[in-house]
């Protein structure tokens, strides 16, 4: 009995406050909402300019700015999680049935229209009102509204449209097919995006010829024409399909699909409202009905098709996927679907009889290379719609740098992410106070605070004024000036970048989305007077008129150079304004967004190859042999001359413990890759037992663990461009390592999944302990052998371990143990970086002497530990000793030291003086 009250309640609605009802329940459902409210209601009214709601505020004198905070503000306080439909609140259904008598009774009215709710709000604001939002409308009573209904309705399109109208943003001119009624089932739940196309709302589409063709293909057969785009997101399922539309519309098609509107299915907005019983099999039944009686040939868009599994069967029907399948078997339903891999695999293999009506289409993540085309044909349209000049290298940065450094998201999409960000700021950075001024001024604020509030604490006591104070004013002083120093630096930028967008202006140079005027927009008379201007004379005698003065070409050009030149002077490679998206501004965007410093990305690739070796050298001592070895490899890999479907490098590091075979591998990333986060590591020691393999590609269909992913290749999947470290490899089990004869020779590895994981851009380390005695005994030589001999030496070692096949896919790279000079160098490095940290913590300067240096590694014989022994004295000795005397002395009589000295005191021992 109540679905039929609400079903002729909301009958007495008229057609656009229905679909506002329906735009309210899809909101509700994008926010995920248990139930559609007034305020959802009231949310869609303040989003149209042309209806009762807005002639109320405008008439009231109401800022609908006002109005929306206050209900959004309701909107985010509600309970949120739903994953099914939302109901209609009992408090909205009480609204709407007594708008109907305000409307029938008080307004005279033969429908419920937007006025009416708000009229009934206004009846009685305590019931259906909140404070959050209704405080701005506290002066509106229902006698005033009711008095000036009239004048209010007058110019809404409820009156003039014969109340038919469709709630903002709901562009009917594109969303149902020519000649359809506006209160079709495809009208009300499709859009048109071959109308789309023709209207030039679709950007074009590059790169997916070969996969709309396969579309073509099967949209052409006779039955089970259906094809579904699979793909990870973010690769261009939509975009293909939008792709398909614009063909059609341009008529690049074959004759049997020139004719044919594609419509897109919107599944929210189906199920939105759908409360009662056999309301969403009624509405997916009415589409379903249309587009067959169509006279035109529709094809109809299933986007996220997934949600076809079980939509409406909570409703107590079947579900959509059930309702569809006899029409996707015959052929008289043509449809084309999208969803991604996991879903397809979780939905459509599970259900064979739905999973044959379709034909895949896989969609695989464009190259680099690829979404770079892309992106040069998107282009002109984020040049028009953020009015900035984006360059080619920029638009080159975009797609290599995301797919480098921008993990778990797919080409072409993470690039135009970048991109339309970058445009953003640059747009930004010619309105508004730059980012840095901002920051400089709330600190500013901040040091104003505890100024005072030190202050005040020093009146209170009668006491002296903290010695804090004056480091604090110090300060103040310091950012005052540099806010001083960046805003004028600000201002005259700002004035060399809007001289020279001036002159490209005046020089002609337009962006790429901008269009030409029309030539029929000037007669030929006019061209005629025109011609015999003065500025048409110097126009043809090479000059370009700027107001009443010619001004020549190539002095205008002179001046762009200089001010140019200029511009760049003042900036200095730390800009504060731009006037175009450059490499530097992409390069910021995903600095900003992954934490690699800006300078590792926009570095030149060849020359951080050629640098590495004497990079490594800085922070791995006494296995110079190592670093060439690996160097040379990497060169090989860089310069593309190596096999290219292999990794860059598989190098097998063999050593004693605590030389540095980590550490090296931890350097390459960092040097290469931009970062010790680029390091994926692995302990092989983990992985002692057969059955543990599945830990490394994750586990097979049908075990525990399934679709979660394997540590390596999920690893490996997230980050392409990374360091593989395979640590302690001899103690993983013979056959876990069969698993990377793949890896090594082809440069590719499957999960559990079935997916190909791509091992090309990485460079993979194993680590052993294998022939530690034959190393040790040889690098402890008067004469150090060289590497060849040592590799000779643990070859028949490492064969007796190692299957030859492995063997011979890895460079061995073997490490001397560290004995004297090379030890002391580790124990400088670690002492100047307990050093970093006393500067930058307490301000102190920390000297040690030579005999520190010698004594520690002195201590350092072991050759089983290495240098691990070094990190074992510093932290476990020197560490506690020196805090504990910098604990002592500066808790004494609050003199401040600037140097700590450490020094040999007796055997054994150190001594520790503060100065």
């Amino acid at each position: 009995m109540l679905d039929l009250d609400l079903r002729r309640l909301i009958g007495r609605l008229n057609a656009y406050s229905k679909r506002a009802l329906e735009g309210a329940a899809g909101l509700a459902v994008t926010r995920g909402h248990y139930e559609v409210s007034i305020e959802h209601v009231l949310h869609v009214f303040v989003e149209d300019s042309q209806h009762d709601v807005q002639s109320a505020l405008r008439h009231f004198e109401i800022d609908p700015a006002v109005m929306r905070k206050g209900l959004q503000s309701v909107l985010e306080s509600m309970k949120t999680g739903n994953q099914g439909r939302p109901v209609f609140s009992p408090l909205l259904v009480e609204l709407i049935s007594d708008a109907w008598l305000v409307s029938s009774v008080e307004l005279d009215l033969d429908q419920v229209r937007s006025g009416s709710l708000l009229a009934t709000i206004f009846a009685q604001p305590n019931r259906y009102g909140d404070d959050r939002w209704l405080q701005y409308m506290e002066d509106i009573t229902f006698a005033g509204f009711k008095k000036d209904f009239t004048d209010i309705i007058g110019n809404s399109e409820e009156t003039t449209a014969g109340l038919t109208a469709a709630p903002v943003g709901d562009d009917k001119a594109s969303s149902i097919a020519p000649g359809m009624s506006p209160d079709s089932a495809l009208a009300r739940f499709c859009t048109n995006f071959t109308q789309a196309a023709r209207e030039g709302k679709i950007d074009q589409v590059f790169c997916r010829d070969h996969e709309i063709q396969q579309m073509i293909d099967v949209l052409g057969r006779r039955r089970k024409n259906n094809p579904i785009c699979v793909g990870e997101p973010g690769v261009g399922k939509t975009a293909v399909v939008e792709g398909l539309a614009v063909k059609i519309a341009e008529g690049d098609v074959p004759d049997m699909l020139k004719s044919v509107e594609l419509i897109g299915l919107d599944l929210g907005m189906l199920q939105a409202g759908a409360g009662v019983k056999g309301e969403f099999e009624n509405r997916l039944k009415g589409i379903i009905d249309e587009v067959k009686s169509s006279p035109k040939p529709i094809i109809l868009f299933i986007d996220e098709a997934h949600m076809l599994i079980g939509a409406g069967g909570s409703a107590g029907g079947a579900d959509a996927a059930n309702l569809l399948k006899p029409a996707l078997a015959r052929g008289e339903l043509r449809t084309v679907a999208a969803t991604t891999w996991s879903e397809y695999k979780k939905y459509f293999e599970k259900d064979p009889a739905l999973e044959r009506r379709f034909q895949l289409v896989k969609l695989d993540e464009p190259s680099p290379e690829q979404a770079i085309t892309i992106m040069r044909g998107l282009r002109g349209a984020y040049e028009k719609n953020h009015g900035v000049y984006i360059r080619d290298n920029a638009v080159v940065a975009a797609a290599k740098l995301s797919a480098r450094y921008i993990s778990g998201r797919q080409l072409p999409d993470k690039a135009v992410d970048v991109l339309d960000t970058s445009c953003a700021r640059v747009k930004l950075s010619l309105s508004s106070k730059p980012f840095v001024i901002e920051l400089k001024e709330k600190r500013l604020g901040e040091l104003n605070r505890a100024l005072g509030s030190l202050t005040r604490d020093a009146q209170a006591d009668f006491a002296p004024v903290d010695p804090q104070v004056e480091e604090i004013e110090a300060e103040i002083e310091t950012v005052e000036m540099e806010i001083a120093d960046l805003t004028a630096r600000w201002q005259k930028e700002l004035d060399l970048v809007n001289q020279i967008l001036k002159l490209r202006h005046d020089l002609g140079l337009s962006l790429e989305g901008d269009e030409p005027a029309a030539e029929d927009e000037v007669s030929s008379e006019d061209a005629e007077e025109a011609s015999d201007t003065p500025e048409a004379e110097a126009e043809e005698s090479g000059q370009v008129t700027t107001g009443d003065t010619a001004v020549d070409i190539e002095a205008m050009k002179a001046m762009y150079a200089q001010i140019a030149e200029d511009l760049k002077v003042a900036q200095d490679g730390d800009p504060l304004v731009s006037f175009e998206v450059t490499e530097e501004a992409i390069g910021q965007v995903i600095s900003d967004w992954t934490g690699v410093p800006l300078g590792r990305m926009v570095e030149n690739e060849a020359d951080s190859v050629l640098k590495l070796s004497q990079n490594l050298q800085a922070r791995v001592i006494g296995q110079d042999h190592a670093i060439q070895a690996v160097d040379e490899a990497l060169r090989t890999a860089k310069a593309g001359v190596q096999n290219p479907e292999a990794p860059m490098g598989v190098f097998l590091f063999v050593g004693p413990s605590g030389v540095g075979k980590t550490e090296l591998a931890t350097a390459i990333a960092d040097q290469l890759f931009g970062g010790e986060r680029f390091l994926i590591s692995i302990n092989m020691s983990e992985f002692q037992e057969k059955h543990t393999v599945s830990k490394l590609v994750g586990s097979p269909p049908g075990y525990v663990g399934y679709g979660e992913g394997g540590v390596l290749t999920e690893a490996v999947r997230q980050r392409p461009y990374s360091v593989v470290l395979l640590d302690e490899v001899e103690k993983a089990d013979l056959e876990v390592m069969n698993l990377f004869y793949q890896v090594f020779d082809k440069g590719v590895l499957s999960d559990g999944e079935g997916r190909q994981i791509d091992f090309k851009n990485t460079i993979v380390v194993l680590t052993s302990n294998l022939a530690t005695d034959v190393l040790t005994e040889m690098g402890s030589l008067p004469e150090k052998p060289v590497v060849d001999e040592l590799v000779a030496a643990c070859r028949p070692i490492l064969s007796a371990h190692f299957k030859p096949a492995l063997l011979a896919r890895m460079q061995i790279v073997p490490f001397y143990p560290l004995i004297g000079e090379p030890l002391e160098k580790i124990v400088r490095l670690k002492l100047n970086k307990v050093g970093k940290r006393l500067r930058e913590n307490q301000k102190m300067e920390l000297v040690y002497s030579d005999e520190v240096v010698k004594s520690i590694a002195a201590r350092c014989t072991e050759v089983e530990t290495g240098a691990r022994n070094i990190d074992h004295i510093v932290n476990r000795t020197i560490l506690p000793e020196l805090s504990t005397e910098l604990l002592t002395k500066m808790g004494g009589d609050g003199t401040d030291f600037t140097k700590a000295t450490i020094d040999v005191g007796e055997p054994g021992h150190f001594t520790y003086s503060l100065s």
